[in-house]
């Protein structure tokens, strides 16, 4: 039997590369990389082929002949998420596709009734009811958590004028509201929801959260590992002053604070994806040790 093709967008993005890993560790399908620039891929995807999210007729061009795609934008690349969440389920509807898979977040908007402002979340979830009405056999979203490896990137540990270093956020580091997993684990999620379509295909939400911690317990787990870092809580509105979209990074915050990251009633699409997931997902501890 010819296996059968799941293309990924974003395959040299952090969701992208571990939903390839995974298909290929798991060997039941094989795995097409959908890149802007296919020259520059170095991953290890059985196919890869051009696709941009803001042309149908490349997109539609690199789905031809998949079974399923994996479908995620990029906010902090500029990314009209709607307008590219539109183009991809076209795409995906000319080429036939059976089973499609989209990356999105609560929407704290809808959550919030308003009162917090966090466009990359609520973005993405308002291209949910779209993928809902177009007629497709199988879908399925999957929620991303905190990544861990925000903490070497994004939102790394800083130098502090005490002299300290750690974090300064708009946050209450004792409350314990943040969902967190390895990003290279979405894939083992994924990767389940391809092999389970009767199981989560009529738009079941799995969300990856291997834990749920509070800035406090990222500070006792690098401290574990050797690393002592500092935590100063500032107000929002001073935050959102600091830097470009610092806003949005307080915003999101607050709405942790008040909903969660994966925000109320998110239990059951936790434990859908730890019962679909292929594998089991790293914590922590166990990341820091590596990193």
């Amino acid at each position: 039997m010819e296996k059968k093709i799941i293309a990924v967008i974003g395959a040299t993005g952090s969701q992208g590369k571990g939903v390839i890993d995974s298909i290929l560790k798991n060997g039941t399908f094989k795995a097409r990389a959908v890149t802007r620039n296919p020259e520059n891929y170095t991953g290890k995807a059985d196919e890869v082929v051009k696709g941009d999210l803001k042309d149908l007729a490349s997109l539609t061009e690199a789905f031809k002949n998949a079974h399923g795609v994996f479908v995620v934008t990029n906010f902090w690349e500029g990314a009209d998420e709607i307008a590219q969440g539109k183009i991809a389920i076209q795409a995906a509807k000319d080429a036939g596709i059976n089973h499609f898979i989209w990356s999105t977040l609560p929407n704290v908007e809808k959550i919030s009734n308003g009162k917090f402002d966090v466009p990359h979340f609520t973005g993405k979830a308002k291209v949910d009811e779209l993928v809902k009405k177009a007629g497709f056999k199988y879908y399925t979203f999957v929620q991303p958590p905190f990544y861990y490896q925000n903490f070497s990137g994004m939102l790394g540990a800083q130098p502090k004028q005490d002299g300290s270093t750690g974090w300064t956020l708009p946050i209450d580091p004792t409350k314990k509201v943040i969902h967190m997993s390895d990003i290279a684990d979405l894939g083992k999620v994924v990767v389940g929801a391809f092999l389970s379509p009767e199981k989560v295909g009529q738009g079941s939400y799995l969300a990856l959260a291997t834990e749920l911690n509070s800035f406090n317990d990222v500070l006792e787990k690098y401290k574990a590992n050797g690393k002592v870092y500092s935590f100063t809580q500032v107000p929002g509105d001073m935050f959102s002053t600091f830097f470009e979209g610092a806003k949005e990074i307080s915003e999101m915050m607050a709405y942790f604070e008040n909903f969660s990251y994966m925000g109320p009633d998110s239990e059951i699409n936790i434990q859908q994806a730890n019962a679909v997931s292929t594998e089991s997902f790293k914590s922590l501890d166990e990341w820091i040790k590596q990193n």
